[in-house]
């Protein structure tokens, strides 16, 4: 008469004992990406890792191996740039047709962002970290537009996109490679220049290959040919493009003050190159702390610039433009350099919105001489 109860009881505590079914943990971030992030907040680096040994076949079906860690190699892979709270990323489609996610680093992590939704292929050092991706030190890149989709978006009303940026906005605007396609009403600051039948606003980096400029169009463009050279400060719809500018449909366009003075001319002595054909070289001595003037003509949509490290070490201190009556427009950049030695100071004729399309080069060999010393 007991024994039944008992085995009762005992199956009510195995039922106790087994825990009902879970809910699957949700995933590590709400957004639901899956790559891995920098380790720093804003990681910039200007130099890149040695070489190291090319990656084997077998390396590389790892790397492209959701699940697998610990391949560090030399490799090229393509696929789909997208940004993800602010940096560039290569989206591949590894061996079971599953996303891998490679943070680009490197010295073109700023330019990178331009090429958004590309179809991109990169080399350099590939190292696997992460289980859904890992890090590329891009030594080499090249993108592709993408193919345009066969259903088209629905038209939105100029009237519902149109908006007034913030200052934050206004301040990412005037970066390289950031905020492309930000459109909306602001005011921004820069130097006029004209170039062919178009003005322009260079708002950030004059002169160096990471220039953003943005052409004015608009009634207000009228009369304003007369303020070449100077400060001027456009109001009006801006356009980001591309990554190195866009354009602005000008309501009011005034001249400003300078915010510094010129660089004086008058104690120093300055050497003048002119350039003398693609791919020339010339050789110039200049004294230390004196100036180097270099002349250079230029052509319809393309200006001159240099690298930005360039202008760092070799103290680029001024870029004019002359607009002669008759020719072609020259644009000077002027330097002081600060630096004994051998400098090699190389100038890139591209495009005024994508300085990455070269049609020219010239370069300058400058060796800077210390004064003597006069016992």
């Amino acid at each position: 008469m007991k024994a039944a109860p008992a085995k009762a009881e005992k199956a009510e505590k195995a039922g106790k004992s087994v825990p009902p079914p879970a809910v699957s943990a949700p995933p590590r971030r709400a957004d639901g990406w899956v790559g891995p992030l920098p380790d720093k907040p804003m990681p910039r680096a200007t130099k890149l890792p040695p070489e190291a040994n090319l990656l084997t076949k077998r390396e590389m079906e790892q790397a492209l191996t959701v699940g697998e860690r610990g391949v560090i190699g030399e490799g090229s892979m393509k696929g789909k740039l997208v940004l993800y709270q602010g940096f560039p990323y290569l989206e591949v489609i590894g061996r079971d047709k599953r996303e891998l996610f490679f943070v680009l680093q490197g010295p073109d992590q700023e330019v990178l962002p331009a090429y958004a939704d590309h179809k991109v292929s990169v080399s350099g050092l590939i190292k696997r970290f992460h289980n859904h991706g890992g890090s590329i030190d891009v030594r080499k890149y090249s993108a592709k537009k993408p193919e345009a989709e066969v259903e088209a978006a629905p038209e939105v009303p100029e009237t519902e996109r149109l908006r007034l940026l913030s200052p934050g906005e206004v301040a990412t605007i005037g970066n390289p490679g950031m905020s492309v396609g930000v459109k909306g009403f602001a005011t921004l600051r820069g130097r006029l220049e004209m170039n062919a039948e178009e003005y322009y606003l260079v708002v950030s980096n004059p002169g160096t290959r990471q220039q953003v400029a943005f052409t004015l169009e608009g009634k207000a463009v009228k009369g304003i040919k007369k303020f070449i050279g100077e400060i001027v400060v456009a109001t009006g719809v801006v356009e980001k493009s591309t990554g190195w500018g866009g354009r602005i449909e000008c309501e009011l366009c005034e001249p400003r003050a300078p915010e510094f003075p010129p660089v004086s001319r008058d104690s120093i002595e300055i050497e003048t190159v002119e350039a003398s054909g693609t791919g020339a070289q010339r050789e110039v001595t200049v004294k230390l702390n004196h100036g180097l003037s270099v002349n250079l003509s230029e052509k319809q949509g393309h200006v001159w610039a240099i690298e930005p490290q360039t202008a760092k070490r070799v103290s680029l201190r001024e870029v004019n433009v002359e607009h002669p009556s008759s020719g072609s427009p020259v644009r000077e950049f002027f330097f002081t350099p600060r630096n004994p030695g051998v400098q090699e100071i190389e100038f890139f004729l591209g495009k005024v919105h994508n300085p990455m399309q070269v049609a020219r080069t010239f370069k300058v060999v400058a060796h800077v001489k210390a004064p003597e010393v006069v016992s």
